[in-house]
C-alpha cells in the first residue's frame, strides 16, 4: 500500500509537469499578462512612455520597439535618479534602464500589468506591481513594463509616479514612497531560503485585506494582523524581517488608507497568486527524474509481485 501511495504521488508530478510545461508554452504565445486592480478619477490624455535615463540611443529605440511605442500618439519622458530622489527619497545616482509604457484605462478595468521583457526584470512580478501601485493609489490603467538589460524592475515605479505626475493626476508622496518601501520589502523577502515571489506577493495581499476587514486602531492590532497571515500561510519569518512588516503596515495604517475601497482587486491578485503556487507546486529539485524512474520501477515491481502473488 505503501509503494502504491507514493507511485500515486510521484504520478500527480509527472501530471503537474506537463501541467506547468502547457502553461509556460502558452504564456509563450500570449503578450499580456493579466493582474486585476483599482480604479481612479484621473484620465491620462494619451499614452505616456517614461524611459529610464541611462539608456543609450540604441537602447531606448529597441525600447521603442519592445513597448510598440508611436511617437505621435504618446508623452514622451525620462526618468532620473533625481526623479527618484523626488518622489520616493531615494538615491540620486540611481542607474534607471527599466522603462514604462502607461495607458489610462476606464474604471472597471483594473490595473493590468504586462512585463514585456520578463527575462529583464528579474526581481518584480506583476503583482508585485499591482499590489505597490494600489498602495500608491493608481487606479485603471495598463501598465507594460521594458528594459534592454537585466536590473531588479524597482525603478519603474518612479517612471510611473512620473507621469502621473505630469498629467496633474497627483499621488500623494506619502503613498508613493510607501509603496515603493512595499515593493523593496517584498523583493527583499522574496529571496529568503524557502519563501517565493508568490508566497511573499501573496502575505502582503492577505494582510491588506485583513487590515480592510479588520481596520486596526493600534500597532499592537497590526503586529497582531501580521502574526495571524504569518500562519495561516505558514510562512517562518526572522523577528526582523517580521518587525520590517510591522513597520510597514503600521505606516500604512497611519496613512489611513483604505483597502476596503479596493478589495476585489486584491481578491483578484489572491486568486491570482493560488493558482500560479498551485501549478507551480512540483518540488522540481535535481533528483526529480530520479523520483520519475523510481516511480516506474516501482509500479513493474508492484505488478510483478501481484502476479507472483
Amino acid at each position: 500500500m505503501y509503494k502504491f501511495r507514493k507511485g500515486v504521488c510521484e504520478m500527480r508530478y509527472i501530471s503537474k509537469l506537463f501541467l506547468i510545461l502547457t502553461i509556460v508554452f502558452g504564456l509563450a504565445f500570449s503578450s499580456t499578462t493579466f493582474t486585476h486592480a483599482v480604479q481612479t478619477d484621473e484620465m491620462l490624455d494619451e499614452p505616456i512612455v517614461v524611459y529610464g535615463d541611462t539608456l543609450s540611443d540604441a537602447q531606448k529605440e529597441e525600447v521603442r520597439r519592445l513597448l510598440d511605442v508611436d511617437p505621435g500618439k504618446v508623452t514622451e519622458m525620462n526618468v532620473t535618479g533625481q526623479d527618484i530622489a523626488h518622489y520616493i527619497n531615494g538615491d540620486p545616482n540611481s542607474r534607471m534602464f527599466s522603462s514604462v509604457k502607461i495607458t489610462q484605462k476606464d474604471k472597471g478595468h483594473g490595473i493590468v500589468v504586462n512585463i514585456v521583457t520578463a527575462d529583464n526584470i528579474t526581481q518584480v512580478t506583476s503583482e508585485m506591481y499591482s499590489n505597490a501601485l494600489l498602495t500608491a493609489g493608481v487606479e485603471h490603467a495598463l501598465i507594460e513594463v521594458a528594459s534592454p538589460v537585466q536590473v531588479t524592475g524597482t525603478s519603474a515605479l518612479s517612471g510611473i509616479y512620473k507621469a502621473y505626475d505630469a498629467a496633474g493626476a497627483e499621488l500623494e508622496k506619502g503613498r508613493m514612497e510607501v509603496a515603493n518601501e512595499e515593493l523593496d520589502l517584498t523583493t527583499e523577502l522574496s529571496e529568503k531560503e524557502g519563501l517565493s515571489q508568490e508566497t511573499v506577493t501573496e502575505l502582503m495581499t492577505e494582510i491588506k485585506k485583513a487590515i480592510a476587514d479588520q481596520n486596526p486602531a493600534t500597532r499592537e492590532d497590526v503586529e497582531q494582523i501580521v502574526q495571524e497571515q504569518l500562519e495561516n500561510l505558514e510562512v517562518n519569518l526572522s523577528e526582523e524581517d517580521r518587525q520590517l512588516l510591522i513597520d510597514l503596515f503600521e505606516k500604512m495604517r497611519n496613512l489611513d488608507i483604505d483597502f476596503d475601497q479596493v478589495k476585489q482587486q486584491l481578491e483578484d491578485i489572491t486568486s491570482t497568486i493560488k493558482d500560479k503556487l498551485d501549478d507551480m507546486n512540483l518540488e522540481l529539485d535535481e533528483g526529480f527524474w530520479d523520483k520519475v524512474s523510481k516511480f516506474f520501477q516501482d509500479l513493474i515491481d508492484s505488478i510483478a509481485n501481484f502476479f507472483k502473488g
